[in-house]
C-alpha cells in the first residue's frame, strides 16, 4: 500500500537523529510492505485518537511513535514525536495534532478538537 507524509510529519522526521531516522524508515518500510496486516509489537491502535495508528520502531524499543491514518488506498504519515511513556503531554498533543491534520485530508473526519467545539456551538443554538 501506498505511504504518503503529511508535510508537517516529514519536517518532525527529518529532525530526528540519523539513527532514530533509519529506525523510523524502517518501519514505515514495513507498514509499506505488510499493509493492513502489520501488528504488534509495530503497530497499534492510538488511545484517544479516533482511527489513529501508531507504528513502533525497533519493535516498540524505540522512544519515538509515527502517527499515522488511512485515507482511501494509502496511508498516511501524520506526525512523528515521542512515545507517551516519555512525554504524556507532547503525545497527547501530538495525537490531537495528528486529528487534526487527517481532518484536513479528510474533511468528513472531525479531531477530538473540532468535534468539542461543534458540541458547544449546538448547546448555545
Amino acid at each position: 500500500m501506498p505511504v504518503r507524509f503529511h508535510p508537517a510529519a516529514q519536517r518532525e522526521r527529518a529532525a530526528l537523529d540519523p539513527s532514530e531516522r533509519a529506525a523510523v524508515d524502517n518501519v514505515i518500510e514495513k507498514l509499506r510492505a505488510i499493509g493492513l496486516a502489520l501488528g504488534s509489537p509495530h503497530s497499534s491502535a492510538v488511545r484517544g485518537g479516533s482511527k489513529l495508528r501508531e507504528l513502533r520502531p525497533r519493535a516498540g524499543r524505540s522512544r519515538t511513535r509515527v502517527l499515522y491514518g488511512r485515507v482511501g488506498q494509502a496511508f498516511v504519515i501524520l506526525a512523528i514525536g515521542p512515545e507517551a511513556m516519555v512525554d504524556a503531554q507532547r503525545f497527547k498533543r501530538m495525537v490531537a495534532g495528528a486529528g487534526e491534520r487527517l481532518a484536513a485530508i479528510v474533511p468528513d473526519r472531525t479531531s477530538p478538537t473540532q468535534q468539542a467545539q461543534s458540541q458547544r456551538g449546538r448547546k448555545e443554538r
